[in-house]
């Protein structure tokens, strides 16, 4: 008699569990496979021939290997992704410079390109701010004390701009020290050491200077202070004494009516700023030709080049004794340095340094003495023409003389006229001394 339920044979008895069966657990728990979190299961192999993968390849249902017992048996520890990490063989795993843009665990790549952008604003925007800057503390020391509207009787204007250009003896800020270094002596006020017109256009810049000896015509003008109108007498003297006599303002009307050339703008610097200007920018060189050696200015120089600081520079561009043309020499040494000074001013050395940079504007802005009408740009304007006129963009000259009278040099008034119109008209220079 068979004891066992219908349709069960012996053989069914050792699937069996419970007491007596040869199996302590259900057969679906024992064939439950490991399935990675994320991925759906796959569906259990058959009970004849297990489904495995072809040795030494990779089957991406077992990250820990197989499940079988044979080599590669998962012992059922996560490695990582279990907790979302990438799997150690898995593609642009952390740390290992992925291409999914992450270079460490949690940490994105560097975006260079915005942070070159970010560096390159932020610069211009210093730039900007060091610019603007420097141009209103410049602007606030520039002494513009110079009222050319009470130049009366003016001539017409022309082409390009005219710029006076004086030096005075002026020993304002000089220490009784620094007057006997300079050979500068004690004289009270100031007095013009030397005068040249700066032309500015569009076919070439022109310097030319104006002997302090020259002989002129005091014309009629009206006082710089007690408003006075001077009448025209005829009076002829050096063109020095007009400074003397009462300013730049009545510098400039004689200049006009002795040239017929209307004068834009004015500036003048004094003995001390200059020595200043040349110490701040660390010397000039210059090529001196013949000996010089002169007790009254200080001068002392062999021939050859000399890299002057602002004591020589000052005794330089003074010296008037013992030389072979005088006065008209003298201008030729002063026209020089000035042109080399503005070269050196304005080099990369000097205006992308700020050690020299601000040194050498502040010692010019110091004495330097301006028209009310001149700005900045007007002055760069200016040394940028002088340091043009050195690279051969332009010329410098003396005025035409035809003579002396009284030991004044006369103007030579054929040539001063042709001169003039050129200047007037912004066309190359062709006159001559």
């Amino acid at each position: 008699m068979n004891d066992w339920p219908q349709g069960w044979s012996g053989d069914d008895r050792n699937r069996g569990y419970g007491r007596g069966a040869s199996s302590a657990q259900p057969e679906g728990a024992r064939t439950m496979r490991h399935v990675q979190r994320g991925q759906a299961p796959q569906a259990a192999p058959s009970y004849g021939v297990p489904s495995q993968p072809a040795y030494g390849g990779h089957d991406d249902r077992y990250e820990g290997g197989y499940d079988d017992g044979r080599a590669g048996y998962d012992s059922g520890y996560s490695d990582g992704q279990v907790y979302g990490g990438t799997s150690r063989g898995g593609r642009g795993g952390a740390g290992r410079g992925g291409d999914d843009g992450y270079y460490a665990a949690g940490r994105p790549a560097p975006d260079w390109k915005r942070r070159i952008k970010i560096g390159l604003i932020t610069l211009v925007a210093v730039m900007l701010v060091w610019s603007v800057a420097t141009y209103f503390w410049a602007d606030s020391k520039l002494k513009r004390e110079v009222d050319l509207s009470k130049v009366i009787e003016r001539p017409g204007g022309g082409e390009g701009t005219n710029y006076l250009i004086v030096g005075s003896d002026s020993r304002e800020g000089l220490s009784a020290e620094d007057k006997k270094r300079l050979h500068t002596g004690s004289a009270e006020g100031k007095r013009t050491d030397s005068m040249m017109i700066l032309h500015v256009g569009d076919n070439g810049n022109t310097m030319i200077s104006l002997p302090r000896d020259s002989d002129v015509e005091i014309p009629s003008f009206v006082g710089s202070e007690s408003g006075k109108t001077f009448p025209n007498t005829g009076r002829r003297v050096k063109l020095n004494a007009a400074y003397a006599e009462d300013g730049p303002e009545l510098l400039v009307r004689t200049v006009e009516h002795n040239t017929g050339l209307k004068i834009d703008h004015y500036a003048e610097i004094g003995f001390g700023g200059f020595a200043k200007i040349v110490d701040a920018v660390g010397g000039v060189e210059i090529k001196v030709d013949k000996p010089m050696k002169d007790k009254k200015s200080g001068a002392d120089f062999e021939p050859g080049t000399h890299e002057m600081n602002g004591e020589q520079a000052l005794a330089f561009v003074r010296q008037r004794y013992g030389l072979a043309g005088g006065d008209l020499d003298r201008t030729k040494n002063q026209q020089k340095f000035l042109a080399a000074l503005a070269n050196e001013a304005a080099t990369p050395t000097t205006v992308l340094n700020p050690f020299k940079l601000y040194p050498t504007m502040g010692a010019g802005l110091d004495t330097l003495i301006v028209d009310k009408d001149m700005s900045l740009f007007d002055l760069a304007e200016m040394f940028w023409a002088m340091k043009g006129i050195t690279g051969g963009d332009g010329k410098s000259m003396n005025m035409p003389i035809s003579g002396s009278r009284g030991g004044n040099l006369v103007w030579d008034k054929a040539k001063v006229q042709q001169l003039v119109q050129q200047l007037k008209n912004d066309e190359k220079v062709t006159v001559t001394e």
